[in-house]
């Protein structure tokens, strides 16, 4: 779970660790006025170490460079953050932009160089249709994140809780950010209500997605426990294992388990399941 922190809303981002969430995202841009920025900026040294101590990766979404993320990055590079994510990335070339600068005062903060990887945020049509080059335009880049209010606005398409008008995105996103071997982060739900956030985690999860970003701290934990593995599927996994393995043991190429004609894909699958499982302490 990545969860987005308003910048300079000192209670949230004290309270960010107790969310749950696997990674912290003070988040200088929508959720920043802009006179709160230079405040928002000078936090980020005490604010990424606290973060860090409490076991969470420490990232931060600087606002576009054009507007304020020059400024925004200047600062914050200081708190030597794990990850810097740039919205409404629309090609390859806002990523390089990012990378120079960043460079730059990687040398003049003494950081290592490369240290800070970058996620970008993709929010517009022009940058879903162009997912895989931006994925592979830098080094820097490990995930890559969907959008849903401004990807909506952009699609000139009313925004439901259903999220019908963002599936084609979404969908398209997963395929070409796993084609690019990098970490495809699912659109965070923009709703209240717990239940519509688990209705919404399920659905990226069955298109493939093993993270989604979250913009209310309740939703953290909800995300989080959708996409772990549970006791139920690992016993599946571990049935399936079982199964294809003693069939092999036969000479036989495929079993039928509960109706379903386990062949090697799905064997891998179960085996992949296992070690997301082991990964994250599961079992």
């Amino acid at each position: 779970s990545w969860l987005f922190v308003p910048g300079g809303d000192d209670p949230s981002l004290d309270d960010a660790p107790q969310s749950g969430a696997d990674v912290l995202i003070q988040e200088l841009e929508d959720f920043t006025p802009p006179d709160l920025r230079p405040y928002a900026r000078n936090r980020a040294k005490q604010l990424y170490d606290t973060w860090r101590a409490a076991g969470m990766m420490a990232t931060v979404r600087i606002n576009p460079l054009a507007a304020d993320g020059l400024a925004d990055l200047a600062e914050v590079m200081k708190g030597r953050p794990d990850a810097v994510h740039l919205p409404k990335v629309r090609d390859p070339a806002d990523i390089i932009d990012l990378d120079a600068e960043i460079t730059k005062l990687e040398a003049a903060y003494g950081i290592a160089p490369g240290a800070t990887k970058i996620v970008p945020n993709l929010e517009t049509a022009r940058g879903i249709m162009q997912t895989f080059a931006i994925a592979t335009c830098s080094p820097r880049v490990i995930a890559l994140l969907c959008s849903t209010e401004d990807l909506a606005l952009d699609l000139g398409a009313p925004r439901t809780r259903e999220g019908h008008e963002l599936a084609y995105c979404r969908q398209r996103m997963h395929v070409e950010t796993t084609a690019a071997g990098k970490l495809s982060i699912d659109c965070p739900y923009t709703f209240s209500d717990a239940e519509g956030c688990r209705a919404d985690t399920l659905y990226g999860r069955s298109l493939g997605y093993s993270a989604k970003a979250a913009v209310s701290p309740q939703h953290a934990r909800v995300v989080t426990d959708v996409m772990t593995p549970s006791d139920q599927e690992i016993a599946k996994a571990r049935a399936v294992i079982g199964a294809f393995e003693a069939a092999r043991q036969q000479g036989e190429d495929r079993v039928e388990l509960d109706g379903h004609l386990v062949e090697v894909p799905s064997y891998t699958s179960a085996l992949q399941l296992i070690a997301r499982a082991r990964s994250l302490a599961v079992i």
